[in-house]
């Protein structure tokens, strides 16, 4: 059988992380993936909370993490639940190019805004 387990190609595993993706027995072709979620942003005061997936020089989620993000979006039924979103830096981060908040182009001012949970663009992702 192939292994079709997509390696990393950077330093940002954990040993976890290394050796899941080593283990022929729960390799993706048979249906196992793992995914995390980067961010459970918060405000500890009001209880609203949301979800963000954060990627550098414009990556995309992958097929299994839109999946899995959505089932995870369905299930969850707090009302103060402010959905899930992607943030996607032109380069690494707010500083040093664009910022797109569920691909649409926004400014670090509206950024600071969204993590506030101001004028938020609630319709996940």
């Amino acid at each position: 059988m192939q292994k079709l387990t997509r390696q990393r190609n950077d330093n940002h595993s954990t040993e976890l992380g290394v050796w899941l993706r080593q283990q022929k027995e729960i390799d993706s072709s048979l249906g196992y993936v793992a995914s995390n979620i980067d961010y459970i942003w918060s405000n500890y005061k009001t209880g609203e909370w949301m979800l963000i997936e954060e990627k550098r020089h414009m990556s995309d989620i992958t097929y299994c993490q839109k999946n899995l993000f959505k089932k995870l979006r369905l299930a969850i039924q707090d009302k103060l639940f402010k959905g899930f979103h992607l943030v996607q830096f032109e380069n690494t981060g707010p500083d040093d190019g664009k910022i797109y908040l569920n691909r649409k182009e926004i400014t670090k001012e509206s950024f600071i805004k969204f993590l506030q949970f101001k004028g938020a663009p609630y319709d996940a992702n």
